[in-house]
């Protein structure tokens, strides 16, 4: 039997990138899986059409995971098509890179609505139906940066740094009732953003990883869906760094 067989999972930001990585290998193991996206419609349909190819089920759901509504709206239509979740992947996230100096107000409070507010009325939605079965899994995508920090990320870091402080708190709320809660932090990993980075740059930074590659979606996907399973009942509160080595 596979290991998320008639499991409900909900993955925010599935479009592309890691989220659909994430989406695609609970859809191999099974799941049926809510596909979260915000804007390109096009990429979430793909990502459908991976998932069903994978043997799993699953649908679309547009929402702004930083609007409390339509965060709602995400999980009735959830509810509506497949019942309860058990797993939720909190990994919807957007950057507005800048220098602090030139950063507006506007450019640090959008990537923190969505990143940590996103984060939070997404669990605080999940974790109401978890309650009552007493089983429930989370999972927070965080980032390396939100450990180390990074010049002209304070934005980005301030919310990825916020994820690991709420992830450790609401392990600690939710343990007696089963539900476990854990984050990931990513290293530089292959998505849409890296193939922008020049060639001397890209080169620069892969010389400071000891695995001397780039790390890949399904990488992260593999310790999501780890943390997600049976094996790792007993973990919970933790932020697993999957880096190739990069943090030292």
């Amino acid at each position: 039997m596979k290991r998320f067989e008639g499991k409900n999972v909900l993955v925010t930001g599935a479009g592309r990138g890691i989220g659909r990585a994430v989406a695609v290998a609970f859809a191999k193991e099974g799941a049926n899986v809510v596909i979260n996206y915000a804007g390109r419609e096009e990429s979430a349909l793909e990502t459908l059409a991976l998932c069903r190819e994978a043997g799993g089920d699953g649908i679309c759901v547009k929402a702004d995971v930083s609007n409390e509504e339509e965060c709602k709206m995400l999980f009735d239509k959830a509810k509506e098509a497949f019942g309860d979740i058990s797993v939720l992947v909190n990994n919807a996230g957007i950057t507005r890179d800048k220098l602090l100096i030139g950063m507006t107000e506007a450019d640090f409070m959008s990537v923190m609505e969505v990143n940590l507010k996103g984060t939070f009325l997404c669990t605080r939605l999940a974790v109401k139906d978890m309650m009552k079965k007493r089983y429930g899994r989370i999972i927070n995508l965080s980032s390396i940066v939100g450990v180390h920090g990074n010049a002209g990320q304070s934005n980005y870091s301030a919310s990825k740094a916020g994820v690991i402080g709420f992830t450790k708190s609401v392990a600690k709320e939710f343990a007696s009732r089963n539900i476990t809660v854990n984050a990931i932090a990513p290293g530089m990993i292959e998505t849409d953003m890296t193939d922008a980075i020049p060639e001397n740059m890209y080169e620069a930074m892969l010389n400071q990883i000891p695995l001397k590659r780039i790390g890949k979606p399904e990488d992260i996907a593999n310790g999501v869906l780890f943390l997600a399973s049976d094996d790792a009942s007993y973990i919970t509160g933790q932020v697993i760094t999957i880096d190739g080595g990069l943090q030292g």
